[in-house]
């Protein structure tokens, strides 16, 4: 048996896929461990999407690959986006690696662990359209939460994007198999369930030929003990009145919602094959605003696509400005081979997209510290998630933040508190940006 480093890289539903073969790998027997001075065999789980990802895997890969010979490590492995998109080139450019798993054949990763010990070259790519089979996760560094993905692979087809061609089409899993899983996730002290697909909205259309997301959060809203629900991943022509009111009936989905809208601009949204107009999100926003109390809005952008100009720029700050969404990511366009995107004229140089996005991100950040300042004075119910050394102080989320992307809640108290418990907290006040919040008491289980 072998000390094993495993690194994940990239979204939520990587993360997953990387807890499922610790799981596979601790139950063969071996151990983990958390640097690559003391493994044996690295484990490199990588994002391909666009290039910032596919420079940060490259350089994890040469960073692990810096011990390989000097110490005990033997052996490394790459697996996901970046092996499922460049398997030769891996091996060519990066000589150090010693495996390649596709991201069809995650599940083979004890037997491609064996194989690198005994001096092979691995490369295994799987069908990346089978259906999906049940796997157990070992879940980590996640104190009170965990992802529940429902779906994988994507049939949208945006322009700009290679998730279809490395992730396969949209194949949801059954409605069954979620909530076996996301009970066993609550009974391990999972309070907060993030629910994650490249499109979530299209949950159950493949599997029952009609989308059951509000089936399935009224589902999972009975399984005691949980007590948030989080929706990541709505494309904007999904959301339907009858998902509207499961989201705004069921007290268990809190009222953050992630629907990346890409754009403002219906030139461009036609470029990126988007399937929804700026009026069409314009309108959504106005009655997802309506309808549910307190909604945060989290959304993702792109700047610099092919025939973008000052005045698409100018339509979509104009759209933050006027509606204050209060999480937005920006992303200067990056061209990937093989996409429509790729082959369109008039492209912005990509000084000029980081350009953009920066502009965006200014202005987001304005329109983020007011959010943040009229929430000085408020009670509200936080998740407890990690504590601080240097601070000495804890942390927590709120419903108003995602994990990973969100910032922190800083947590002013004298007592010890419990990772992963809810505490009712009366913000007081900001620094650097992030709230400070007073713990009043624990959150009851009666509540």
């Amino acid at each position: 048996m072998a000390d094993i480093l495993l690194i994940s890289l990239g979204c939520a539903k990587n993360q997953v896929n990387a807890e499922e073969m610790l799981h596979l790998l601790t139950a063969a027997g071996h151990k983990t461990v958390g640097s690559a001075s003391l493994a044996q065999v690295a484990i490199v789980n990588t994002c391909g999407f666009i290039d910032a990802a596919k420079t940060e895997a490259i350089d994890h890969i040469l960073e692990v690959a810096e011990h390989k010979g000097k110490g005990r490590l033997e052996r490394i492995i790459v697996t996901g986006c970046l092996s499922q998109r460049y398997a030769d080139e891996i091996f060519r450019e990066l000589p150090e690696v010693d495996g390649v798993l596709g991201t069809g054949s995650y599940h083979e990763i004890v037997d491609a662990v064996a194989q690198v010990l005994q001096g092979e070259q691995v490369m295994r790519f799987g069908d990346i359209d089978a259906p999906l089979e049940e796997r157990e996760r070992v879940i980590v560094d996640a104190p009170g939460w965990a992802y529940l993905k429902i779906a994988e692979g994507c049939d949208n087809d945006c322009a700009y994007c290679v998730i279809p061609s490395l992730r396969g089409r949209f194949r949801s899993r059954s409605m069954e198999s979620l909530l076996r899983e996301a009970r066993g996730l609550v009974a391990q002290g999972v309070g907060e369930l993030i629910l994650v697909a490249q499109d979530i909205t299209q949950y159950g259309k493949d599997l029952y030929d009609e989308r059951r997301l509000p089936a399935l959060i009224r589902a999972l809203s009975e399984i005691p003990g949980l007590r948030w629900i989080r929706l990541h991943y709505l494309y904007p022509d999904g959301i339907d009145q009858k998902l509207i009111r499961a989201i705004r009936d069921t007290k268990q989905v809190v009222p953050y919602l992630d629907i990346p809208i890409q754009h403002m601009s219906d030139t461009i949204l036609t470029a990126m094959n988007r399937r929804t107009t700026s009026a069409e999100i314009r309108g959504l926003f106005e009655t997802l605003r309506a309808e549910i109390p307190g909604l945060v809005l989290r959304t993702s952008l792109i700047t610099g696509l092919p025939g973008e100009g000052e005045a698409e720029l100018e339509e979509l700050a104009q759209f933050l400005e006027e509606t204050k969404i209060e999480r937005v990511g920006v992303f200067p366009y990056s061209p990937q081979e093989g996409t429509p995107a790729a082959a369109m004229p008039n492209r912005p140089s990509l000084e000029e997209a980081e350009r953009r996005a920066e502009l965006l991100m200014d202005l987001q950040a304005r329109i983020l510290d007011r959010f943040n300042e009229s929430r000085v004075g408020a009670e509200d119910i936080v998740l407890c998630i990690g504590l601080d050394p240097e601070a000495g102080l804890y942390h927590g989320r709120s419903y108003a933040e995602s994990p990973e992307i969100d910032g922190r809640i800083w947590l002013d108290t004298e007592e010890e508190l419990t990772l992963g418990a809810f505490y009712h907290v009366r913000y007081t006040d900001l620094q650097d940006g992030e709230i400070i919040g007073r713990v009043e008491c624990p959150v009851s289980s009666e509540e």
